[in-house]
């Protein structure tokens, strides 16, 4: 507090007593003397001559911020459909592990659908069959939660259609890079890696929206900052955890997010055209399963 009279400073912010508080805490952090008086019914602060100047760019600096940190990215509808969406999820999962559990048609779908480095790109199928795999009952159903819960948020922004179609893509994408650089040794099912992808694909979006605003860093960095730490935290584990797929898919489903923020996709609401995208992914899922079947025969 200043030890001169208030007749000899310099008042430097009029308001309530709440709002003078506040600020009075923004030059109690900077160690800038003032005083709180009394000024005609209201409240003000006042400070000597001589720091006047330097504790008035302080709250003009604290009042930017402020005004900033209130921003947010433009809101939109959500889609609709975004039930039918993860029914679809889970039905193609149940399915393909229903089939592979009896070997339908005396084929091993394990060997003929995972990710096997020692396949090379020519076994394309693998990169969507693998997608749809599990090795027992424990490792479908933690992909069914956790599927379900990541497609259905990226089915109430970009649509149930658009938003499976992508997460398949990016999942499918983040498997054959894998089969391209991992050792050959290496085989791999689960649908892990479209989980993330769908984690990354709201990740990205979210941080390229926030990037649009006049925020600190920290504020624009934070979904990313947050995809990173889930994908940490969920996506490492024991000897037997695909990291490599996880952070590959992770990583798709970024750049995938970040391009939909970049050009305002979906940029049609239609219904039509998330039936569409919908069904190309059911018709893709099941065109791969066809092809890697005719290879066993």
């Amino acid at each position: 507090m200043l030890p001169t009279a208030p007749a000899q400073a310099v008042t430097i912010f009029h308001g309530s007593l709440a709002a003078c508080n506040e600020f009075g805490l923004v030059l109690d952090a900077r160690s800038l003397a003032y005083e709180l008086v009394e000024m005609g019914g209201d409240w003000a602060l006042v400070t000597a001559p001589a720091i006047a100047a330097i504790a008035l760019q302080e709250l003009a600096h604290y009042t930017a911020e402020r005004e900033i940190s209130r921003e947010a990215p433009p809101a939109t509808q959500p889609f609709a459909g975004a039930a039918v969406g993860a029914l679809g999820y889970a039905a193609i999962l149940l399915l393909v592990a229903y089939c592979a559990g009896i070997n339908l048609f005396g084929v091993d779908w394990l060997s003929l659908g995972a990710v096997s480095a020692n396949a090379g790109a020519g076994e394309w199928w693998r990169a969507v069959t693998a997608l749809t795999l599990h090795l027992d009952l424990g490792h479908l159903l933690g992909n069914l939660l956790f599927g379900i819960g990541a497609g259905v948020l990226a089915s109430r922004i970009f649509g149930p259609g658009l938003a499976w179609a992508s997460i398949l893509g990016a999942g499918a994408t983040a498997n054959f890079m894998e089969m391209l650089i991992a050792p050959l040794s290496f085989r791999s099912v689960g649908a892990s890696t479209a989980v993330f992808a769908a984690l990354g694909l709201l990740a990205g979006f979210a941080w390229r929206q926030r990037l649009t605003l006049r925020e600190r860093w920290l504020y624009r960095w934070a979904p990313l900052i947050a995809g990173i730490s889930l994908l940490a935290w969920l996506g490492a584990g024991s000897a037997q955890v695909d990291v490599l797929g996880h952070l590959l898919g992770f990583l798709a489903g970024v750049a995938l997010g970040w391009v939909y923020a970049r050009t305002g996709l979906p940029l049609s609401r239609s219904m039509g055209a998330q039936l569409a995208a919908g069904a190309a992914a059911v018709a893709i899922v099941c065109l791969a399963w066809a092809v890697a079947l005719r290879h066993a025969t």
